[in-house]
């Protein structure tokens, strides 16, 4: 399209342009059935006259604003030669590309034309394409970076055109596989207590890229598709990774490894609790896999052909070695004569782990931990009936000193010296303050983790301090001594149990509901529970003390000690499909500790990964899924960062990506405006409002910024 001179001349100041419609173009696609494009670019530049007469436009006013029409004229024929018709919204939004690139708000390298004719997936008779700069920057950063962060308001197309290239790339077979991910926050990712099957459960919260997909691909297609792996569409708690998953926990000297990132070379903890290399690392592809269990609730997940060690009490009572079985070799063989059969190997010795340095005796630890009050009150208390606790205890607090108030109260003051400043703090309130202990209570307390994953020695001095304190030897007739611990914390529960399976014993948890249990009494008055409790029932190994306490140690010394800590399997059940790696161990016996200490036998590539809502996940779930990337391998993030869902006090994992990763190489942040919303036009002017909320009233997410309170959550993060 080309300016002409007219005969008319404007008025002073002003320019005029005329543009002739090529005849191969009906006028009604560039002005829109009953003149609609018309009337949007009129209402655009209201001190412009635009005339139509026949084929001809004529614009005439001020000289900026007509240069704008004859440019927008130019980019709609480009449009229209490509043979995709122009609507309202399209004319709208080349309208405003084209005023930023005049205000100098985009570098104008993408014509609206550009963008509105990339095409990324045709399907089912319509064209996928980006609708604003913004989006077809996003699309190509897609396409330039290894992980793309998609970030902006609801409706700006984040997850629409992220499904669209990785359909796309699929069908051009740059992948092998496409996985589609959420965090399931409504139901706290414990879909396993939800009634169905896992398809029932996960649909409420994946059905929008369920819908996604049936845009894009044929709809009998897509279960073919997902059955053979080809397309996986799961909600992050199944997709902590992928012989094992990928994903599945391995301890090493430095704490828990998902399998599949050990390389040849790592450390993993072996059967003995030492340190043994990693030989091979064996990618096993795609494999169903099954969910072992052990009658204490310990479990993890394998594939039907993985290594299991095992023995009979046959093959124990006829001194028979311990035999190796695969997975599928035991299904439906779990039962003899209503017994557990096949028993697991436990650790032999306890894991041993680099030591830490700690602020605080260990045991000291364990004794507050159970009986100390830590609300934060200036002056610490202690309640103990055994004068001896209170001696230990004030033993392994240096500067302090144990004042007896009567009955069972004891209170830890500070010793002063001559000069010392009153104002200094109880040195017991400073190392609380600084392990995040300091105004927990019965039902929020936790072991930190300097201490969990400490020397065996530290682990075993917590895990006596804290059954000296609220645990204790049981005893019945004819059988072995076990131990009992209560707790109304169920951070403080696991923490529990996982200092006894590192030790080489074995616990089992149940329940005590607080409702309907018969009021306590103290001091003559009655106690309702508020909490229920937590009831755990453990076994050690020989030569693990579990008590100090004198009268404790010796009754559990008299009925026997606690027996031998075993671990039967109880089920094998299947959980789905993983792609699984195997990993080759130099320990004599091929065992190394997976989850929940149990001892066993023996990448993500090729795949595009989609994490959607990601601003409801976790700082620690957002580096756990980046770290699942292969080789080969495209991850799009996308998420809204003003609707964070997560509980009060959990900090988003995308809002804190974006402090750690933005300018690293090969990683790229697109960010989406209110202008790039292309649902109804009501959703961006909705946008737009609650920015200014927020703007002015100091506000984030409609809570005040800072005022969320303490984080809360395990281990104080």
């Amino acid at each position: 399209m080309t300016q002409t001179p007219t005969a008319h001349t404007p008025a002073q100041g002003q320019a005029r342009a005329q543009f002739t419609v090529p005849a191969q173009h009906p006028m009604v696609t560039v002005l829109g059935s009953g003149d609609s494009l018309l009337r949007v670019i009129e209402k655009a530049f209201p001190a412009a006259d635009i005339h139509v007469r026949g084929n001809e436009i004529s614009a005439v006013g001020d000289a900026g604003e007509v240069a704008l029409i004859q440019r927008l004229f130019d980019e709609m024929m480009l449009v229209l030669r490509t043979g995709q018709p122009m609507t309202e919204d399209a004319v709208e939004r080349s309208i405003a590309m084209l005023r930023a690139s005049e205000n100098g708000e985009s570098d104008g390298q993408e014509t609206p034309a550009e963008v509105l004719t990339q095409n990324i997936l045709s399907s089912r008779g319509r064209t996928i394409r980006p609708k604003t700069l913004n989006q077809k920057r996003y699309v190509d950063a897609i396409d330039k970076h290894t992980v793309v962060f998609g970030i902006g308001p609801a409706g700006t197309g984040k997850t629409y055109l992220a499904m669209a290239k990785a359909v796309q790339a699929l069908q051009s077979k740059q992948v092998n596989r496409i996985i589609l991910t959420r965090p399931a926050v409504e139901a706290g990712e414990r879909l396993g207590f939800l009634p169905g099957t896992l398809y029932e459960k996960i649909d409420p919260y994946l059905r929008p890229l369920y819908d996604a997909l049936h845009d894009m691909l044929d709809p009998d297609s897509i279960p073919r598709l997902m059955a053979a792996g080809t397309i996986e569409v799961a909600p992050l708690a199944y997709m902590r990774g992928r012989a094992q998953p990928r994903f599945t926990n391995v301890l090493t000297p430095d704490g828990w490894r998902p399998i599949g990132d050990l390389q040849v070379g790592d450390l993993v903890i072996g059967s003995n609790g030492e340190p043994t290399p990693v030989l091979g690392v064996y990618p096993q592809g795609e494999k169903d896999i099954y969910r072992v269990t052990a009658q204490d609730g310990s479990w993890t997940l394998c594939c039907g052909e993985h290594l299991w060690t095992v023995r009979t009490r046959d093959d124990k009572r006829r001194n028979k070695p311990w035999r190796v079985l695969e997975t599928q070799e035991m299904i439906g063989n779990l039962r003899a004569a209503h017994a557990r059969r096949y028993e697991l190997p436990m650790l032999t010795a306890p894991v041993r782990l680099p030591e830490r340095e700690i602020p605080m005796d260990p045991y000291a630890l364990g004794l507050l931990l159970g009986d100390g009050c830590l609300t934060g009150s200036p002056t610490p208390t202690f309640a103990t009936e055994d004068p001896e606790l209170a001696e230990a205890l004030e033993a392994a607090l240096p500067g302090v000193a144990l004042g007896h108030r009567g009955g069972p109260d004891y209170v830890l003051n500070r010793i002063t010296s001559p000069g010392d400043v009153v104002t200094l703090e109880n040195p017991v309130t400073r190392v609380l303050r600084e392990l995040d202990l300091l105004r927990t209570r019965s039902h929020t307390k936790f072991i930190p983790d300097d201490y969990l994953y400490n020397s065996d020695d530290v682990r075993l001095a917590v895990l006596q301090g804290l059954l000296d304190s609220d645990g204790g030897p049981v005893t019945q007739k004819d059988r072995t001594c076990r131990i009992q611990y209560t707790t109304t914390s169920i951070l403080l529960r696991d923490d529990v149990v996982a200092l006894v399976q590192s030790l080489g014993g074995v616990a089992y948890t149940r329940r005590r509901g607080a409702e309907g249990r018969k009021p306590g009494l103290a001091n003559g008055r009655e106690v309702v529970y508020r909490h229920d409790a937590h009831v755990i029932d453990i076994r050690l190994p020989e030569g693990i003390e579990p008590f100090r306490l004198a009268r404790k140690a010796e009754k559990y010394r008299a009925a026997g000690g606690g027996g031998r800590p075993m671990r039967f399997i109880d089920s094998i059940e299947p959980a789905g499909r993983e792609e699984t790696v195997c990993i080759q161990v130099a320990a004599e016996d091929s065992l190394y500790v997976t989850q929940d200490y149990l001892l066993t036998h023996n990448t993500l590539n090729d795949a595009f990964i989609i994490l959607d809502e990601a601003q409801n996940t976790s700082p620690e779930q957002m580096k756990m899924f980046l770290t699942r990337l292969g080789f080969d391998s495209k991850v799009v993030i996308t998420g809204d960062v003003t609707q964070v869902d997560l509980p009060t006090g959990t900090k988003s994992g995308l809002r804190q990506v974006q402090e750690i990763l933005e300018g690293l190489e090969d990683v790229h942040f697109s960010r989406l405006t209110s202008h790039d919303v292309v649902r109804h036009k009501l959703v961006g002017r909705i946008v737009d409002a609650y920015e200014k909320y927020d703007s002015k009233h100091g506000t984030e997410n409609g809570t005040h910024k800072g005022g969320r309170g303490r984080q809360s959550g395990h281990k104080g993060k």
